[in-house]
């Protein structure tokens, strides 16, 4: 994973939000929402927040006079998550990379990131930006994707990009980050301790796979690839994804696997 695969440029993070956000993040964002409120803290931050679908969440589920920060590398995706928000609830908005973040010594009680660190290319160097910035006995929650094989969805999507593009097929953006053993192991060096490891499998009604399989074209870095390589419509390439969902996970609705990884883990 580079920068450069994972940029969210143009009307990339709006299709991002509306055709996968509902599918495969929504639910598990209120699940890790729920588990950060559960011990009231306030003063959060979130990494890699995205277009705000965790962000929304969490202030919903925080204490309302908890100072919520939401942060991000990239500045288009920040820009979809302000629109969720009124003028008046307390969320900060702030560009930041999750390996030097910009915040004093021990200024949070929780710090949450949702499927980002597979984007960060030092991940030790995350966990103890993360640890530096925790207050002692604070709470650092974040979820991975789990392998391929317990999430289609990538596996069928690459299929069909190496249709379109034999031997030679765009640079994929990778989801799983399933190695827990180093995981746990580069959080123990950051400096966390209690460190607690659940599986969240999840089977998702899919109602619209064509707006799933949009969602997947044109809201990842993929659709840049695409456009900057030609020789492909990428309309061709949502609607051959969306008949090959459509035949390995069925129809109306189709039920689609999904399975996360999630840690928690305290500042020691």
């Amino acid at each position: 994973m580079t920068r450069e695969t994972a940029r969210f440029v143009g009307d990339i993070p709006i299709f991002y939000d509306r055709g996968l956000g509902p599918v495969i993040f929504e639910d598990y964002a209120a699940d890790i929402a729920d588990r950060t409120a559960a011990s009231a803290p306030m003063d959060v931050l979130e990494m890699a927040a995205g277009t705000g679908i965790v962000t929304r969440k969490l202030r919903d589920s925080l204490d309302p006079q908890a100072k919520l920060t939401a942060t991000d590398l990239n500045e288009p995706m920040l820009e979809v998550a302000k629109t969720k928000f009124g003028a008046t609830e307390q969320v900060i908005f702030r560009s930041a990379d999750a390996t030097a973040l910009p915040f004093g010594d021990g200024a949070f009680d929780a710090i949450v990131c949702q499927f980002g660190l597979i984007f960060f290319p030092d991940k030790l160097r995350a966990h103890r930006e993360a640890r530096r910035t925790l207050r002692p006995g604070g709470r650092y929650l974040f979820s991975v994707w789990d392998a391929p094989r317990y999430n289609p969805f990538p596996r069928l999507g690459l299929e069909v990009i190496e249709r379109f593009f034999p031997g030679d097929p765009p640079q994929f953006l990778a989801f799983s980050c399933a190695e827990i053993d180093p995981i746990k192991e580069s959080l123990i060096d950051a400096g966390f301790t209690d460190i607690a490891i659940s599986v969240r499998p999840r089977v998702k009604d899919v109602r619209d796979p064509m707006d799933f399989a949009r969602g997947f074209v044109f809201g990842s870095p993929l659709f840049e690839q695409l456009r900057e390589r030609g020789g492909a419509r990428p309309e061709s390439l949502v609607e051959a994804l969306a008949e090959r969902l459509a035949q390995e996970l069925g129809e109306n609705p189709m039920r689609l696997p999904m399975q996360a990884i999630f840690y928690e883990a305290r500042a020691a």
